[in-house]
């Protein structure tokens, strides 16, 4: 059997986040946790444990909150996730925050200043030759 590169951990740790952001949106009725996103979920190769990367928009201490709030709700998310999919392992839920947005806007940020810095040294440039 010839592997293709998608593995069931895969497949399974796709359908976790979807079914996660579901719950998360319609069935938490925490508010701290209203303003999550669900961004990515990684599971072990073993299908034991998950763990679901969000991000949210608020400061240190509002984030601080939502992972409280995270950390308190899921063994109800678990258990939710148990009614809808067809494990004969639920995987232990951990979230965790996913810094990829962050980042990917500062590298985006230093991206912008360098073309605007190169932008200006060819203005400069060009009106010292007219001159």
């Amino acid at each position: 059997m010839a592997k293709t590169g998608y593995h069931r951990a895969d497949r399974v740790a796709d359908q976790i986040r979807m079914e996660v952001a579901d719950i998360l949106m319609r069935k938490i009725k925490d508010p701290r946790v209203q303003s999550v996103t669900v961004t990515d979920v990684k599971l072990t190769s073993d299908l034991r444990l998950a763990r679901v990367f969000v991000t949210t928009m608020g400061t240190k201490e509002e984030e601080r909150n939502v992972f409280a709030g995270l950390a308190q709700a899921s063994g109800f998310v678990r258990g939710e996730l148990g009614r809808r999919l067809s494990l004969r392992y639920l995987p232990e839920i951990v979230f965790a925050e996913d810094i990829s947005g962050p980042r990917g806007d500062r590298v985006l940020k230093l991206l912008d200043d360098l073309h605007v810095d190169t932008e200006a040294e060819g203005e400069s440039s060009e009106e010292q030759a007219s001159s």
